[in-house]
């Protein structure tokens, strides 16, 4: 990836809440390669700190351990803070059905904790992490930023609200903001462990231990499968553009193609059939279609790349074949 339009934060202090996290720590990993100073922010609820143990030498890297939820933590992390990257979150709609209350707690009153301390410390921009489950019930496709359907899940109600909140912090009290409504990210640190593990690593975990992945539904249903370098080049234009059309409004990061969960399969079967040929021989299993899930997923990426320039390089094939990689070495 080049980063040469990154330049403009030289000499700034980058908050990244949730910087032990899949995205969060890729953030910061970037960041620092480009010898730009970092704050990380994390309670290690999902994050984990072997991501970013190998930071922890750089004299360039701060960690906060700390809670969103807690005003205190969130005031001292945005102290000195130039542009904040609010990646902290509870993801996940099953997780959000099952403990709403929790959910709400971090995604709404923490957001609004960091809206707060940002506003406090004068931060120059905030970028954040939304969610394509805002587009709900609405069923066309692609999906366009501008409309949206009913939420589905407790999960997708907060991410919208964390718009509006952003919205209003903007109007009310001039602080910049930006939102990426990410569409199923993957790719390298993404975590296999975990009742709410994401479908992509999961499966990963499952085939090189020569276990069945289990689909719900028929395999039919689709989503905009988008990988991790995508989504840091997103925060990163988002982070620097100096174009203020550009600015206090929400954008879909995703690569704006569909992949069906049976096509997924048969990729990550093929890719992965080149370490172990043994995954070849797994069998795919089916089971009912789950709470919450939309059927189909696909954004239209038009608005980022006329606003910011968005210019992703990874397709589904390009970032399963590195994302794989990955964690063969690592799993």
């Amino acid at each position: 990836m080049t980063l040469d339009f990154i330049e403009t934060l030289k000499n700034k202090h980058i908050l990244v809440t949730g910087g032990a996290g899949f995205i969060g720590s890729n953030l910061c990993e970037v960041l620092l390669n480009q010898n730009i100073k970092v704050t990380c922010l994390d309670n290690f609820a999902t994050g984990k700190r072997e991501n970013i143990k190998p930071f922890l030498s750089d004299s360039n890297f701060n960690l906060i351990e700390g809670d969103i939820r807690q005003l205190e933590d969130c005031h001292k992390a945005c102290d000195g803070i130039d542009f904040v990257l609010h990646q902290a979150a509870l993801g996940s709609v099953p997780r959000s059905i099952n403990d709403p209350i929790t959910t709400n707690d971090v995604n709404v009153s923490g957001f609004l904790n960091m809206l707060v301390a940002a506003r406090d410390a004068g931060v120059k921009r905030f970028v954040y992490a939304a969610s394509s489950s805002t587009y709900g019930d609405h069923e066309a496709l692609p999906k366009v930023e501008e409309t949206i359907g009913k939420p589905l899940s407790p999960y997708a109600i907060t991410k919208y609200v964390n718009e509006l909140y952003a919205d209003i912090f903007h109007t009310t009290y001039n602080l910049d903001v930006v939102g990426l409504r990410y569409f199923n990210v993957f790719g390298r640190r993404q975590d296999p462990d975990g009742a709410y593990a994401a479908v992509i690593p999961k499966f990963v975990q499952q085939f090189v231990s020569h276990e069945s992945p289990v689909i719900n539904g028929d395999g039919s249903y689709s989503r905009d499968f988008t990988y991790i370098d995508n989504v840091v080049q997103m925060n990163l234009r988002a982070l620097t553009t100096t174009n203020k059309e550009a600015l206090n409004t929400v954008y879909n990061v995703a690569f704006g193609e569909r992949t069906t969960l049976t096509e997924l399969t048969t990729l990550l079967k093929t890719y992965l059939s080149e370490y172990d040929e043994k995954i070849n021989s797994v069998e795919i299993k089916y089971r009912e279609n789950r709470a919450g899930d939309i059927p189909h997923s696909l954004a239209s990426i038009n608005k980022a790349k006329e606003l910011l320039n968005y210019d992703p390089k990874f397709d589904i094939k390009t970032g399963l074949k590195e994302a794989v990689s990955w964690y063969w070495e690592n799993l």
